[in-house]
């Protein structure tokens, strides 16, 4: 194979979710390039990088003339409750679903030593010097729930106790319009434990 499709595929399968397979059948596609789409998407890339970053604040992506985003300047936010997400896609989703109007702060990850993420890595020191100057209330740790979430949330529910602040996390069970056939282990331990008052 041609150095730059092998190059080109690699880059491809670094994406989440994009497997050697798909990232095969993306690199042929674009190389067959029969549409311009190459160059169209060259563009749209070169363009993201230069007009898109991290919002200072809150770590939600934005334009850099949008700094900090518009999440972060909405006046109608509640400045008391602040949701804490591993990344600025999990933050998209739970602000589409329309059941949030506080703040919140993506931290960029997870604490992952087996891939050389610690603390140092996250945007902690910025979740924590948010906390007195927004006058933060409460926390919501919304990360997933594998090993290193749980551990990231157990560390950061640690340290924003220490800081008087009151910390919640996202209720776990069954999802709605699923059955219990269809739940694994974990997932109905949870649901037992979580359970609420009828």
């Amino acid at each position: 194979m041609p150095e730059p499709m092998d190059r080109l595929i690699q880059l491809l399968a670094r994406l989440p979710g994009v497997g050697r397979r798909s990232a095969e059948r993306m690199a042929w596609a674009l190389a067959r390039d029969a549409n311009g789409l190459t160059r169209e998407l060259s563009a749209v890339l070169a363009d993201t990088a230069q007009r898109m970053t991290v919002c200072s604040r809150c770590g939600n992506l934005t334009t850099r003339a949008e700094d900090p985003c518009r999440l972060c300047t909405d006046t109608r936010r509640d400045d008391r409750v602040l949701c804490v997400v591993e990344d600025p896609a999990d933050l998209v989703w739970i602000e589409r679903s329309g059941g949030f109007r506080g703040r919140y702060h993506a931290l960029m990850g997870k604490l992952s030593p087996m891939r050389g993420e610690g603390v140092a890595q996250l945007r902690v020191d910025a979740l924590l010097a948010r906390l007195k100057p927004e006058g933060v209330q409460e926390v919501i740790l919304a990360l997933n729930s594998d090993t290193e979430s749980d551990a990231t949330s157990s560390f950061l529910h640690e340290a924003l106790t220490a800081q008087g602040v009151r910390v919640t996390r996202l209720a776990r069970g069954l999802p709605t319009g699923s059955g219990v056939g269809y739940a694994d282990g974990a997932t109905l331990a949870r649901a037992l434990e979580h359970r609420q008052t009828f």
